[in-house]
């Protein structure tokens, strides 16, 4: 029997070939991904002719390079479970609600769809997105996003468009700040009008580009925002509603400067010390279980 693809720790472009619902011969190389999500596979979907480039190499005035093929999208396999169309369709509808907040600046841009997956016999509803490549380094919350740590994510850029002198390197710390305000008021505002909040926590989610802008780029984890005194977790057992709000709250006081908590109405219900004590409890705990289980409920 043919493993399901999405009980898989990994898969190659093998597994993606032997899906029912993708054409052979196949246009695109798929390429697995550096990163492994817990929630999709993610592969790389790139043109043969810049794969063979990439091998093969390319020659000009004598000096060969090895140019890196560049996906043209990133196909998401999920690995969710539904218990039915409707489940599915809620979970689309959850990923699209980041869209009506972030601009395409501030979001990697995803066509979501849905498919007819035949595994073990059985036909069951799968959940794909094809999800733009953003090039650029990731912007960790946690880390010191002081000048220094800004500068030397701008020097690890591969990019011939902007100017890696000082003068072009304060111009794009700059920009870095003016645009993270922009994308902070977005989360703001979705939190407080629907009540949701992307994940803003998981490694790798959030990317700083050459031209300075923050993007999310994991937007498979959308958790509901609930202002009371329970700890929610999400259907993997983590307080990633906690969490995002707090690598918010970094983002804003590392990027934007002068912060206090207490003057805001979303911080001042999450980064409680005692409640926030208790969901590093939480995540020294946490144990990545499988995302088996359809919702118990049927979703709204």
């Amino acid at each position: 029997m043919i493993e399901d693809v999405r009980d898989k720790p990994s898969v190659s472009e093998a597994d993606v070939l032997a899906l029912n619902f993708i054409r052979r011969p196949a246009p695109y190389v798929f390429r697995r991904h550096y990163r492994v999500g817990l929630r999709s596979h993610i592969m790389e979907v790139l043109r043969p002719e810049d794969v063979a480039r990439e091998r093969e190499g390319v020659t000009v005035d004598g000096v060969t390079w090895f140019p890196r093929a560049k996906p043209l999208r990133m196909l998401r396999i999920f690995r969710t479970r539904f218990g039915g169309l409707s489940y599915a369709e809620a979970e689309v509808r959850r990923v699209k609600a980041i869209e009506t907040y972030l601009d395409p600046d501030h979001l990697a841009r995803s066509e979501e769809f849905l498919v007819d997956y035949v595994t073990g016999g059985r036909n069951e509803i799968l959940l794909c997105g094809l999800q733009e490549f953003v090039e650029g380094e990731i912007l960790e919350p946690w880390s010191a996003l002081d000048r220094e740590c800004l500068l030397a994510l701008f020097r690890q850029m591969d990019c011939s468009t902007i100017d890696h002198s000082g003068e072009g390197a304060e111009e794009w710390l700059l920009k870095v700040r003016r645009r993270a305000e922009t994308f902070i008021g977005q989360i703001k505002k979705m939190i407080v009008e629907i009540r949701h909040v992307p994940d803003l926590a998981g490694l790798g989610n959030l990317l700083v580009t050459p031209t300075g802008t923050i993007k999310l780029v994991d937007i498979n984890n959308v958790s509901p925002v609930r202002f009371r005194p329970d700890i929610e977790l999400d259907d993997r057992g983590y307080p990633v509603c906690d969490k995002s709000i707090e690598a918010l709250s970094l983002l804003e006081e590392k990027l934007l400067g002068a912060f206090d908590w207490r003057g805001d109405a979303i911080y001042r219900s999450f980064l409680v010390p005692e409640r926030m004590k208790e969901v590093e409890g939480l995540v020294k705990e946490f144990r990545p279980g499988p995302l088996s289980a359809p919702a118990d409920h049927e979703p709204s």
